[in-house]
């Protein structure tokens, strides 16, 4: 019991250190470009949010080490943050569109690095795995809303799809089951961060931009839908099975 609570505190201490650097981001840029209360406030809330879930999570999970790879995605998770509080701050003057593409760029090019990482250190877990999903839904979620803002409310579609559909799989239970690896599945995923990436940045001009992110939004739709469709078909599949199973099953019973 000893030794667990001892993990359980370290633990808590590597969440603690996470939070810590999300606020020191924030001073930084705060005293960089004057961040207004909303940038303030949106980006203290994310901090102490993320502290409070991925503590618990942890907790739960009785994980014996947090592990290189869960600092990774630490990082990125503060990156986001920061991210974060620019598109809040946005809302009430420009924000530095450099500095928000710059967090935004890191934040993807290390999505692909804690994988590796669990891999080559043999400490993948299911903690891990959602942990890194929730960080790459979450930016996406964000961009959605700063990208909105110039090409309107529709491109929230790409940053709600994710939230709508684990929504529907709380009245349709079929959607928790599992999905086989998919080549396509990760490149439509890594393809949103980057539309939406160039759409913020502002390189293009406005009809570029709008195209990009309908690219994004119809590869998207086709992977969901795809999915969405294989889960189905297996839990017809299934529903048949247990129909055939079920009066052999009594006959044997009664038997």
């Amino acid at each position: 019991m000893a030794l667990n609570n001892t993990y359980d505190a370290r633990l808590q201490q590597e969440t603690a250190v996470g939070a810590g650097v999300q606020i020191l981001l924030l001073a930084l840029l705060g005293s960089a470009i004057g961040m207004g209360p909303a940038g303030w406030l949106t980006g203290l809330a994310f901090a102490f949010a993320t502290w409070a879930v991925l503590s618990r999570a942890l907790h739960r999970s009785r994980l014996s080490s947090f592990g290189p790879a869960n600092r990774v995605t630490l990082g990125r998770t503060t990156l986001v943050g920061g991210v974060t509080a620019l598109v809040a701050d946005s809302f009430e003057s420009a924000p530095p569109v450099t500095l928000l593409a710059a967090l935004t760029a890191v934040a993807l090019l290390l999505d692909g690095v804690d994988g590796k990482v669990a891999r080559r250190t043999g400490t993948s877990s299911a903690l891990g795995a959602r942990f890194d999903m929730e960080v790459d839904a979450f930016l996406i979620m964000v961009l959605s809303v700063y990208v909105s803002m110039d090409l309107g409310p529709w491109v929230l579609l790409i940053g709600g799809m994710r939230y709508a559909f684990v929504a529907a799989a709380r009245l349709a239970p079929w959607l928790n089951a599992p999905l086989p690896p998919s080549f396509a599945r990760k490149t439509v995923a890594a393809l949103q961060g980057i539309c939406l990436l160039v759409a913020a940045a502002g390189p293009l001009p406005r009809p570029a931009n709008l195209a990009v992110v309908l690219l994004a939004l119809g590869s998207l739709v086709w992977s969901f839908g795809r999915d969405v469709a294989w889960l189905w078909r297996g839990s017809r599949t299934a529903t048949a099975a247990e129909a055939v199973l079920e009066p052999a099953v009594l006959e044997l019973a009664a038997g």
